[in-house]
């Protein structure tokens, strides 16, 4: 009997450290070169009807926190590695499809945050930047 318990103890622990270390699994780095060519370009971008997303987010304290663009419209790499920064702080590792990055400018309709002061960037899921967007936050 004690033979029996021992194995059963020991199989129980077995087994709960390896659903512990798949939990605790990290996620895959978010990829800062993607970001670079795919991500901020879109916060720079003319959309009809919206102001650019670096008009409110540059320099202002939110929760997307751009370096200001500079006159010659290009970010440094260091601005750059800010921006990926804020965006980057803004992906829900977990549950990427529920980011913030990707509901807060989506239209409700879609499924996106009720309120955005920069209105609706996104009017649905199927606009390539949001696609981009969500390819970064690592959406499957």
């Amino acid at each position: 009997m004690p033979l029996r318990v021992t194995l059963l103890c020991a199989t129980v622990l077995a087994l709960g450290a390896g659903s512990v270390a798949l939990a605790a699994a990290p996620a895959p780095a978010l990829d800062y070169n993607f970001f670079k060519a795919r991500v901020q370009p879109i916060f720079v971008k003319n959309r009809e009807g919206h102001a650019r997303c670096v008009v409110c987010h540059g320099g202002a304290n939110n929760a997307l926190h751009l370096a200001p663009l500079p006159a010659n419209g290009d970010w440094s790499e260091e601005d750059t590695r800010n921006n990926f920064a804020a965006a980057s702080g803004l992906v829900n590792r977990a549950d990427p499809a529920n980011s913030r990055l990707l509901i807060h400018p989506l239209a409700p309709e879609a499924g996106g945050d009720l309120f955005h002061s920069g209105g609706r960037q996104f009017a649905s899921k199927d606009d390539p930047d949001w696609k981009a967007l969500a390819q970064f936050a690592g959406v499957k």
